[in-house]
């Protein structure tokens, strides 16, 4: 039996698959086995969307870096973000909403 992760774990996880993230990313990020996310997504019956057009990029940040990314608006132009909290920093993930 494996060691017990704490929900905020599986909470990100998920969250990072929906937003088009791999299980090998989403490893690297969080530090929890991929094998361990896919059966996360498995045991939740999560689907992902169907946006295969883009791949969302994304960003670990302090606090100080994170308000000098989104200073420049060309930066915020087009795009959709989603920043949501990581440990001690912030995760920004980042894709073109208007690209074809």
């Amino acid at each position: 039996m494996g060691k017990k992760i704490d929900d905020y774990y599986v909470t990100k996880a998920l969250q990072l698959y929906l937003e088009g993230l791999s299980y090998r990313e989403i490893e690297r990020i969080l530090g929890v086995s991929h094998v361990t996310v896919s059966n996360w997504v498995k045991s939740y019956h999560i689907k992902k969307t169907s946006h295969t057009n883009y791949h969302p990029t994304y960003k670990i940040l302090n606090h100080l870096e994170l308000v000098e990314y989104i200073k420049n608006k060309e930066i915020l132009k087009g795009a959709g973000m989603i920043i949501t909290e990581l440990g001690d920093k912030f995760m920004l993930i980042k894709w073109e909403r208007f690209k074809d």
